[in-house]
């Protein structure tokens, strides 16, 4: 009987000596307790080294999905076909079935064979003459670093934490940007007041303020490529006659500072908003063509990571972001919320209110499919994605025909008409009140008022 024995630097072909030791399960690993003993028992007959850490990881990826790997089939053929009357022990059931549907060998695995397995690996050093420990050692550690870094299948364009850091920091550069823009505004509009209202775009407003500097400089200043020509215009005819006040240089170059520190805030925000867009289109495609790059980051900020947002239903995700409207509602048995970041989507922005709240739950449909794929499949591509919002596009043109069609045509109402009983009454108010008008004594008035008319 020969034996197939699988290491870090290569595989080992040994042949058994005395078979009859293997019948005895229970005491066969006492022959493995000494080198001398082991030596009784098993020959080594051919070790095949691999040549790298790379044919090692291919080898031991194939044992561990039950396949045969080229270097092993090389070595079955080269040693094991020439003695085809011989069984050959293995430590999967799998792989041998494999091997004997390709090379027509007889494999044997009992737990004898696993017990036989274990003994040779107690005593592996011994047995593989030529390998030294430190070898063995070093080449282990690296093909299980190796094994289980494809295992995970770790990639980091995978990576989502950046996006949680991302999509933090720009909302983080959105809110001082504004505080920032709001402060420049108010400075430099107690000296020229005007341009704040002719200039609405907030970095072209911070450009012409860095470009004018004092009011007195418009007329010679240059301003055409930061503004059309006509507010261009507008805004020197609007110095001429401003009613802002003087200030010092200083003043000026601390208002300059501060424009500088706007419009690099404003380019590194731009910056990483691409950033955010290629990491979207990398992690989850699908769920970006869904509800776009920041809505979709959000949601993973919000969860913690995609496959955390994964592990989510549909239910969850069309209200995440809307926690304390959720239990407020709960508490006070009201309506709960109909959306939460997802409210934000385009596709939800795009429709009337009375619909927002079905297309927001189709969209949460559609997108926690999405993010399951994005998550667990192993395509990257967004086909998917592009196909649901596509049928949620028809979807919304439906909606929107059909609320437009129900108001144009209203419904015909009947026509209802009084009862003879309701007539009655309405002959006896009248009678009651005409001679109500007519009477001038008390005592009428008062057998009017008691009056009853059958």
């Amino acid at each position: 009987m020969l034996v197939l024995f699988e290491t870090a630097a290569g595989y080992a072909i040994f042949k058994v000596l005395d078979e009859s030791k293997l019948q005895e399960v229970d005491s066969l690993w006492k022959e493995f307790e000494t080198p001398e003993k082991a030596n009784k028992v098993v020959k080594l007959k051919h070790f095949e080294k691999f040549q790298d850490t790379t044919e090692a990881l291919a080898a031991a990826t194939a044992m561990t999905e039950g396949k045969m790997g080229k270097s092993l089939k090389k070595v079955l053929k080269k040693v094991v076909a020439k003695e085809a009357h011989e069984q050959l022990a293995i430590s999967d059931a799998k792989l041998g079935g494999v091997i004997k549907e390709k090379l027509n060998l007889s494999c044997v695995h009992s737990p004898a064979v696993a017990e036989l397995m274990r003994g040779i690996r107690t005593q592996m050093e011994s047995l593989i003459t030529g390998l030294p420990p430190r070898e063995i050692s070093a080449m282990s550690l690296g093909l299980a670093h190796s094994l289980s870094r494809y295992k995970l299948k770790f990639s980091p364009d995978k990576v989502d934490t950046m996006i949680v850091q991302a999509i933090s920091l720009l909302d983080d550069l959105d809110k001082e940007l504004n505080n920032y823009i709001m402060r420049c505004r108010e400075w430099y509009g107690w000296h020229f007041p005007e341009v704040g209202k002719i200039i609405t775009d907030n970095l072209a407003y911070c450009k012409s303020v860095r470009k004018i500097g004092a009011r007195t400089n418009v007329a010679t200043t240059d301003l055409s490529e930061h503004l059309p020509e006509e507010v261009e215009a507008e805004v020197k005819l609007a110095a001429e006659i401003s009613m802002g006040t003087e200030v010092s240089e200083e003043d000026i170059g601390n208002i300059m500072h501060l424009c500088d520190q706007v419009i690099e805030i404003t380019e590194y925000r731009t910056q990483l908003y691409d950033y955010l867009k290629n990491r979207m289109m990398a992690i989850a495609p699908n769920l970006t063509v869904m509800v776009g790059e920041l809505v979709g980051a959000r949601l993973i900020s919000h969860a913690g990571s995609l496959l955390n947002l994964a592990k989510h239903p549909a239910s969850t995700v069309q209200i995440l972001g809307a926690e304390k409207a959720l239990f407020r509602a709960l508490k006070t048995r009201r309506d709960t919320p109909k959306y939460g970041l997802i409210y934000h989507a385009s596709l939800v922005g795009q429709t009337s209110a009375k619909n927002k709240g079905k297309i927001s739950r189709m969209l949460a449909a559609k997108a926690s499919l999405a993010i399951r794929y994005d998550a667990l499949g192993e395509d990257t591509n967004a086909e998917m994605g592009v196909e649901n919002r596509a049928k949620l596009e028809a979807r919304l043109r439906h909606l929107e025909e059909k609320g437009v069609s129900s108001s144009l045509s209203l419904p015909l109402t009947r026509p209802t008409w009084p009862t003879s009983r309701e007539i009655a009454e309405r002959q006896i108010q009248k009678q009651k009140y005409s001679l109500f008008k007519k009477s001038e004594n008390i005592q009428v008035l008062y057998i009017v008022l008691n009056m009853n008319f059958l």
